[in-house]
């Protein structure tokens, strides 16, 4: 089982923790300050346990040339892709707004910081956490300043392989143990052929004292939920007011009524994965008192038969007898009283019976 770990005051992931919910609101807000927070109110009305943005000091995450790119595209919001970018950017004040926005509605707040002084400018913000988005996650020295700021880290893993994977593993958790991984592919929509849900099974084996989530850019909530059954203790999906709206994002995410639905599936999975031990439960009581089977005499059995196998069957009965499993501990056995066809073997026909008592 992971090991467990505190990533927001008073909310710890792993182990037999709920499951921890992201909704990455990324840049989808459209540069919109109101909207972004009307965002924020529909992650906590959906249920989801964290809001999430995108931070990005944009001088330095992009060379000059790639910002001076010329972007044509029904998705730009400017002519070069710096322009584009400045647009979605907002502020440090404004982050410290939502933040403060988000703190008064309940929900915890965080963001991606998408290059070194982001996280610098975080750190500054008292996030919670930081998120390490799939872009970053072979950025080893990236990696270790993050690390050791001493916050909760969850890492996606897109673009990675599990070579690389291994190294991060080496690099972060010797200088802080809190932290989990996300297994991701990064293509917006993302195709179900392209998921790789086993991915998740081969991370709980390769790194089994860390959590290990999932986050999804496929659209619906199927995937999602099949996670949580697989044992993530992480889910982050994008999320949108509009679906229709510019931005290459959008269509990868969910919009309100998908993430309050996915929130209602996810906590009714981890109900239903219940406990590993087997048994007959309070619940099936009645129907096992209904419809559960005894076995029966097949033919008239009289007084001092050593029961034989082909005396014997199965069938609903009343009242109720020997159960179907102890059909073969009764053969050799001998009758202490006449039993008529058809009639239900009971403890009381059966001489020297003991009932075995179940560890």
């Amino acid at each position: 089982m992971s090991r467990e770990f505190e990533l927001c005051p008073g909310r710890r992931v792993g182990g037999e923790q709920p499951c921890f919910i992201i909704a990455e609101i990324g840049q989808n807000h459209q540069g919109d300050l109101a909207i972004a927070k009307r965002m924020i109110r529909m992650a906590k009305d959906c249920g989801a346990d964290c809001a999430k943005f995108q931070k990005s000091e944009l001088e330095y995450k992009f060379n000059k040339k790639a910002l001076e790119r010329p972007y044509i595209s029904k998705h730009s919001w400017g002519k070069t892709y710096g322009d584009h970018k400045r647009h979605l950017e907002f502020s440090h004040d404004q982050y410290r707004e939502l933040k403060k926005y988000a703190e008064e509605i309940g929900i915890f707040f965080t963001a991606s910081g998408m290059d070194e002084m982001a996280v610098e400018f975080l750190h500054e913000l008292d996030v919670p956490f930081f998120k390490v988005g799939s872009g970053d996650t072979n950025n080893f020295p990236y990696l270790e300043k993050t690390a050791k700021k001493g916050r909760p880290m969850v890492i996606s893993s897109g673009m990675q392989s599990m070579n690389t994977m291994h190294k991060v593993y080496q690099i972060v958790k010797p200088i802080n143990p809190n932290f989990c991984f996300l297994q991701c592919t990064s293509a917006y929509p993302l195709q179900p052929e392209d998921v790789n849900l086993r991915v998740i099974s081969a991370y709980q084996s390769a790194f089994p004292d860390i959590p290990i989530g999932y986050s999804g850019h496929e659209t619906g909530i199927a995937i999602s939920v099949a996670a949580v059954a697989m044992g993530s203790k992480v889910v982050e999906r994008h999320v949108t007011l509009d679906k229709t709206w510019k931005g290459s994002d959008h269509q990868a995410s969910l919009e309100p009524n998908e993430l309050a639905e996915l929130v209602k599936a996810i906590r009714t999975v981890e109900k239903a994965m219940g406990s590993p031990v087997k048994q007959l439960l309070p619940c099936e009581m009645a129907c096992n008192e209904k419809l559960g089977k005894s076995v029966v005499a097949k033919v008239t059995i009289p007084e001092g038969t050593v029961l034989t196998l082909d005396m014997l069957t199965v069938k609903v009965g009343e009242p109720k007898g020997f159960p179907p499993e102890a059909i073969f501990d009764l053969v050799g056995q001998k009758v202490k009283k006449n039993i008529e066809e058809d009639e239900t073997i009971t403890e009381q026909a059966v001489e020297n019976h003991v009932k075995k008592v179940k560890c």
